[in-house]
């Protein structure tokens, strides 16, 4: 009687003991999504490839090759950030040519303090939505506090962010993107800034510079060979490619561009390769 009951507690423990294991593996299930994950704040910074755009070079090499005068550091500005420019206006519909004049306006072509200092190329105030660093500096009272930015390219993007996330901006996005003027007053009218001469200002640095050119790229334009190097913290989101993955479909679940997704990475063409980690901020 005693061997049965022992029988019984053996086989009622196995039983259990499958059905538990059986319990565990039906919860599992194959995850095809990738999930995105978010860079240890501790990395190090580390280059990333950043192409040029093919057409914008040789949009400013015409340019340079007719008026050999021109301002250098301008110059320099330009080629340097037309591709951004681009790219941003592409991704939130603001003129190439506004946020270069901006920038080369604001940033004295990326020499004043607040370039060389916090990586601000727009003299975006802090403000009380502002979380991150700011830097101190004189404008129309002392000391007012400016935003600070790990790497200018943190400063293009917060730029196109204030003017889409305000309400006083939305009138600028019912003009075309062709019309330059328009946008410079629109600007000076919505506030951004208090200096009456502030749209002759951007109006004859687009002119000048012929900045109005890069409003008439679209998405079918073409990177060149020519791989620039920056030093970026990457502490943002990425994901790791799996199988059957696409740039196209990355970049559609990531609501990013293909091109804004290559750019992110400094590809070259189309080709991943499963297990490759792809930043897409």
């Amino acid at each position: 009687m005693k061997i049965s009951i022992l029988k019984y507690l053996v086989l009622l423990s196995v039983l259990l003991l499958f059905a538990n294991c059986r319990s565990r593996k039906s919860t599992i299930r194959k995850n095809n999504s990738n999930t995105a994950y978010k860079q240890p704040a501790t990395s190090v910074s580390k280059p990333i490839k950043v192409q040029k755009i093919a057409e914008a070079d040789a949009v400013l090499a015409d340019l340079i090759a007719r008026n050999p005068n021109l301002n250098e550091n301008t110059l320099a500005y330009i080629k340097e950030y037309n591709d951004i420019a681009i790219l941003k206006m592409l991704e939130y519909k603001i003129p190439a040519s506004i946020t270069l004049a901006q920038g080369i306006l604001e940033s004295s072509s990326g020499l004043s303090r607040l370039a060389v200092k916090a990586n601000n190329h727009f003299g975006i105030k802090c403000h009380k939505s502002w979380e991150g660093k700011g830097i101190r500096h004189d404008d129309d009272a002392r000391q007012e506090c400016f935003r600070h930015y790990n790497h200018p390219l943190e400063s293009f993007n917060d730029h196109s962010l204030f003017l889409t996330e305000r309400k006083r901006y939305a009138g600028l996005f019912d003009l075309k993107l062709t019309d330059y003027k328009g946008w410079a007053k629109g600007l000076k009218k919505a506030g951004y800034a208090t200096d009456p001469r502030y749209p002759k200002k951007l109006i004859t640095l687009i002119e000048a510079y012929e900045l109005y050119k890069y409003d008439e790229f679209d998405e079918t334009f073409l990177y060149s060979g020519t791989v620039v190097k920056k030093e970026v913290a990457r502490n943002a989101r990425y994901i790791v490619v799996r199988k059957g993955d696409t740039l196209y479909s990355l970049a559609k679940n990531n609501n990013l561009s293909v091109d804004k997704l290559k750019w992110l990475n400094g590809l070259k063409s189309n080709n991943i390769d499963v297990g490759q980690k792809l930043y897409i901020e």
